[in-house]
């Protein structure tokens, strides 16, 4: 009887055996070490020397700042963060050669840069998604007075210790921890940059404020934070934002017609606006003009045009003006809402404005617009710019102020992709019955349009 042999294992099989013997290792490994590398960006010392990059005019010719003739006389200089407790630090700017002063940002809270919600949003996922999202994705430029005691300038040829006009701060409308130091000089009536530098705030130390200011795991918010998380479609509810006391339909005009006007930051970055044969508001939401791109660290890039979605805002149908009650203030408050007919759906867009005292809007010139109510959107979010004594006043978590582009059901319309970042609003000033309200584009490069509101 002939004996059956037990077949053998085909080579194939033994080789893959083998080759998952060695290669289930490395793959352990990597991950290891790719954990590893993820997590040591999130380490924490009490002194940090921090990379900071600073771009020459030929480098960064886009750059719209109004820049001094004394532009990078004052240059490559170092940067060391020192921790003071918890939340406070010094920002410790230290020259490279014999020229340039030392210039120390001294206890700065930095919490009132990092974001902070209300108890009144936290109640709510929706609000909480679309208000840290706004935060962090918003310009935060703080300045900071040379003669007060939070800057300290030493060396140097006496020249910034001089004239030094302001020294600011800025959490940029990018990835978390992208921020910036601006040094301006008096040039007349005017400020004028001398010196810019783009840093990474320490991942380390902002994921602890977080957790300081919010109570909570910054990995439960991390991606959204440092990554571009677009919440359109979350629905918004208004009724957790504010109560309705009145409300009333005020005559208000679409100037349509009116040609360009330009003040403040809109003079310097329209050269940023992309677009033929426009003159006139009407012209420019029914085009397809486009805008220098905000790119990491911090700068414009015109190889990258940011288009619009103005047929969101081209027809407009109505305003309302209410009084309410938000959830972030005692006082009654007023908002403004503008409604518009979608070229594209049909339906009604919805643009709120609400937290505001409308007791408070400066009269002015419309050549002066800038100088009015000069709002991002979003919730508890602060201006675009202003003085460190005044974000110590009003922290951004404080502040009643809201600002959303909602459809016909309430859901949030990303505004980045409409290409409007945020509303100005003063009233004229010679009547204090009339409310000029504005659009701003994208990046603030230029007004959208201009509305005219009687109050009475």
């Amino acid at each position: 009887m002939k004996t059956l042999k037990t077949p053998k294992t085909p080579n194939f099989q033994i080789l893959k055996s083998k080759t998952l013997k060695w290669l289930l290792p490395i793959a352990l490994f990597i991950l290891v070490l790719v954990g590893v590398l993820f997590f040591s960006r999130y380490e924490a010392g009490a002194q940090v020397s921090v990379p900071i990059t600073e771009l020459s005019k030929s480098e960064y010719p886009e750059n719209p700042a109004d820049l001094s003739t004394r532009y990078r006389q004052y240059a490559n200089r170092k940067l060391t963060l020192v921790k003071r407790d918890t939340t406070h630090f010094d920002f410790v700017l230290e020259p490279t050669n014999q020229h340039t002063a030392k210039i120390v940002f001294k206890n700065v809270d930095v919490s009132l840069f990092v974001p902070k919600e209300a108890d009144w949003v936290k109640q709510n996922k929706n609000l909480e998604t679309i208000a840290l999202v706004d935060r962090e994705w918003n310009r935060q430029q703080v300045s900071f007075k040379p003669q007060s005691s939070d800057i300290e300038i030493s060396g140097g040829d006496g020249f910034e210790k001089n004239n030094l006009a302001s020294a600011d701060i800025a959490n940029n409308c990018l990835n978390a921890g992208l921020w910036e130091i601006l040094l301006s000089v008096k040039d007349g009536d005017a400020k004028k940059l001398y010196y810019q530098g783009w840093f990474t705030f320490p991942m380390g130390h902002y994921k602890n404020i977080f957790e300081n200011n919010n109570k909570v795991s910054y990995w439960q918010h991390w991606y959204k934070l440092e990554h571009w998380q677009n919440p359109e479609g979350t629905s918004v509810d208004l009724q957790s934002l504010r109560k309705v006391i009145s409300e009333k339909e005020i005559p208000t005009k679409f100037l349509e017609n009116e040609q360009f006007i330009q003040s403040g930051e809109q003079k310097r970055k329209f050269k940023l606006v992309f677009g033929d044969n426009l003159h006139t508001w009407k012209e420019l939401q029914n085009s397809d003009v486009k805008f220098a791109t905000f790119t990491p660290p911090g700068r414009y890039d015109v190889s990258k045009p940011w288009s619009n979605k103005y047929w969101r805002i081209a027809n407009f149908e109505k305003a309302i003006l209410r009084t309410v009650k938000s959830s972030a203030s005692e006082q009654p408050l007023q908002e403004l809402e503008l409604l518009f007919k979608d070229q594209k759906t049909g339906g009604e867009n919805r643009f709120f404005a609400s937290g505001f005292d409308l007791n408070k809007i400066p009269q002015l010139a419309v050549s002066d617009y800038s100088k009015g109510l000069y709002m991002p959107m979003g919730i508890g979010i602060p201006p675009f710019y202003q003085s460190y004594d005044d974000l110590k006043k009003l922290p951004p978590f404080k502040s009643p102020y809201v600002s959303v582009l909602l459809d016909s059901q309430n859901k949030w319309l990303n505004h980045h992709d409409t290409a409007i970042d945020g509303v100005v609003m003063h009233r004229d000033k010679d009547n204090s019955q009339l409310l000029h309200f504005y659009f701003l584009s994208y990046e603030r490069h230029s007004i959208v349009g201009h509305y005219l509101i009687t109050l009475e």
